[in-house]
């Protein structure tokens, strides 16, 4: 019995030393991980939107109030707004996937970006390639994006990854997000 009780609290206190030099490696890497997500968002925005000089990010609660919206940021160029960057995260197949969409003031969309995702490596993930992706590039956000399994045959259309029909949609489902923030919202900035 004696044994028992010696080794329970020798295991103690090694699974202690352990949590508390686990806590104290968090608290020093924490602020180095944040920099990196910060730095690493803020060159997703820069490549959405190159047109822009400085970004400002929008704290408005008719942005930060919507269903799948993250965040926001206006670009602006000398002084004037020269379009918008739309952060969202809609439901994919394997849980949540980052969108990130570039628009200018005209409501075209100039760039898109899948952020972080957990979707199926070489078949959800293709969500990611220039060949899907690129249909959103220089189409208006009015218009309003579906999916389709066909060829598409209207500027509305966007032709799934093969196989990967969930992902696909969480991507429209990202844009729309972003159109209709953009047509409900931005515009009117």
């Amino acid at each position: 019995m004696r044994e028992v009780i010696k080794l329970g609290l020798i295991l103690l206190v090694i699974t202690s030393i352990a949590a508390f030099v686990l806590g104290i490696t968090n608290e020093v890497t924490q602020p180095i991980i944040d920099q990196r997500l910060h730095l690493q968002n803020v060159e997703a925005i820069k490549a959405l939107l190159p047109e822009a000089e400085e970004f400002e990010l929008i704290e408005d609660e008719n942005v930060t109030n919507r269903s799948l919206i993250v965040e926001a940021y206006m670009g602006i160029k000398n002084g004037e707004v020269v379009g918008y960057t739309v952060k969202t995260n809609p439901n994919g197949y394997n849980g949540r996937v980052e969108v990130l969409v570039g628009i200018t003031v005209d409501g075209e969309i100039v760039g898109a970006k899948i952020g972080q995702h957990a979707e199926t490596p070489g078949l959800g993930s293709k969500i990611a390639d220039a060949a899907y992706i690129g249909q959103f590039f220089n189409k208006i956000v009015s218009v309003g994006f579906g999916s389709t399994k066909d060829v598409p045959t209207t500027d509305g259309d966007i032709q799934v990854v093969t196989g990967a029909t969930v992902s696909s949609d969480a991507v429209v489902d990202g844009v729309n997000a972003a159109g209709a923030l953009f047509e409900e919202v931005l515009v009117n900035r």
